[in-house]
This record gives structure tokens, C-alpha cells and sequence, in this order.
């Protein structure tokens, strides 16, 4: 069994027009809800093995309080460069890439492409909200072998939801 767990980074910081998209750290509210999100992962029991993050600075920001809350847990902590204004087809490459040891993976990312990805897989979701967590569950051994037809949905949560919604 694989779990992916499909994470948009939390909100962004717009205030300094000399940075760039690429630079923007996380906002007020993302610093709040970034280390409330990986909290309420772990205190469900939610645990990843690896954790991978687009090189954008807000989505690095958001993956590192995952990486904190869990840091007593040995978990691979990766940055790629191709999370960051890629495709579905390219964010599905990079899952595909991670060693079958692994059984559940973290990924952090932007919008649309998130959105686009879960809805690949079958689910109907108009957006993402910044900060969201929306996993799957994959009925096979090799990351390869993940796709639409064995995806099922596993669990959603987002910073203003008051529970949980799991299958």
C-alpha cells in the first residue's frame, strides 16, 4: 500500500514587490497554519517517510514544519525543482521516482497543479486552499505502478476545517 499526501504550501507573503514568485515566503496566516497543519497530521496519525518539497521558499517553509513536527522520526527530506510550475505529468514523475522502502510520501507544491493532480486521480476539487492536505491511497507496492484507476481517496483537511475527513 502507498499513501500520498498531496500538500499546498501555506499563504504566501505579497508585500515586497522586489521579490520574486520563487522568493515569496509564507504570510502571517501561512506561519500560523503551516506548524497547526503538521500538528493535526501527527496527532492523526498521518506519518510520512519522505518528504518532498518544490524549491519555492514558501512551499520549502510550509515542508519544514512538517519535517519539524516529525523530526524525532527518521524521515527523507528532499527539495526538487520540479514541483515548482510543473505539470500533472511532471509532479506524477517525481512521485514515481521514490524508492519502493518508502510506503508514504509527502509532497509540497502549488496551485493549479495540485488541484489538477487530485482531480486526475479522480476526485472533484475546484481548489486547494493553501495549507490543505488531501492523501490517497494506492493498492500497490511500486510507486510505478500508481495511477487512476487504483487511487483512492484517503483523507482531506485544511486550516478552517473543525475535523478531518478520512475514508
Amino acid at each position: 500500500m502507498k499513501k500520498l499526501l498531496i500538500c499546498r504550501h501555506g499563504k504566501s507573503f505579497w508585500g515586497d514587490p522586489n521579490l520574486t514568485d520563487h522568493q515569496r515566503p509564507l504570510a502571517k496566516r501561512g506561519l500560523h497554519d503551516a506548524p497547526m497543519m503538521a500538528k493535526r497530521a501527527h496527532s492523526n496519525h498521518i506519518i510520512p517517510e519522505k518528504i518532498l518539497s518544490s524549491d519555492a521558499l514558501r512551499a520549502k517553509m510550509t515542508a519544514a514544519f512538517y519535517q519539524k513536527s516529525f523530526e524525532k522520526l527518521d524521515i527523507i527530506y528532499e527539495i526538487s525543482t520540479n514541483l515548482y510550475m510543473t505539470s500533472v505529468e511532471e509532479h506524477l514523475d517525481e512521485v514515481k521516482k521514490t524508492s519502493n522502502k518508502i510506503d508514504t510520501l509527502f509532497i509540497f507544491g502549488h496551485n493549479p497543479t495540485l488541484t489538477l493532480l487530485i482531480n486526475y486521480f479522480g476526485e472533484k476539487l475546484e481548489n486547494l486552499p493553501t495549507g490543505a492536505v488531501f492523501g490517497f491511497k494506492f493498492n500497490v507496492e511500486d510507486w510505478k505502478d500508481i495511477a487512476q484507476e487504483n487511487a483512492e481517496f484517503w483523507m482531506y483537511d485544511y486550516p478552517k476545517n473543525l475535523s478531518t475527513k478520512t475514508s
